[in-house]
């Protein structure tokens, strides 16, 4: 029986998917270009590797000061995906949120016209809204 079990253990040792323990070609890249500029109001930095992969980034404090103060950032990287595609992303981020752009990324169906039946309901409800408000009318409503 420990025999049976010892041949088992080869048997699924030899079928195991290993292939992630592989050093692929990214794990020896190295930094070739490098440089960074802080100031206490300001940023930016870049940096390239010898695999292709290259990003920078900038940013500034605006209304330094004031209750309102916020970093606004602009920047980009790009790399090369596993297919061979050469993924290109610039993004903003401020007060308005993160704001990625590349043609890699999902874009929104276009927004379908709102039906006629829908448009017309709208309507009725803004023009008859100031009647059915009254106090009276919310009254007669429930009796």
């Amino acid at each position: 029986m420990k025999s049976f079990v010892a041949v088992l253990a080869l048997v699924a040792l030899a079928a195991a998917d290993v292939a992630h323990l592989q050093r692929g070609a990214d794990a020896d890249a190295q930094i070739v270009k490098q440089e960074a500029d802080v100031g206490p109001e300001s940023f930016q930095y870049s940096y390239q590797t010898s695999n292709g992969i290259a990003g920078q980034e900038s940013g500034a404090l605006k209304n330094v000061g004031s209750e309102a103060e916020a970093i606004s950032v602009q920047g980009s990287n790009q790399y090369t995906a596993p297919g061979g595609e050469v993924i290109s992303l610039t993004y903003t981020a401020d007060e308005n949120g993160y704001q990625p752009q590349g043609a890699h990324l999902p874009t929104p169906p276009a927004p379908e016209a709102i039906p006629e039946y829908i448009v017309r309901s709208i309507k009725y409800n803004a023009e008859h809204a100031a009647r059915e408000a009254s106090p009276q009318s919310a009254y007669k409503a429930r009796f």
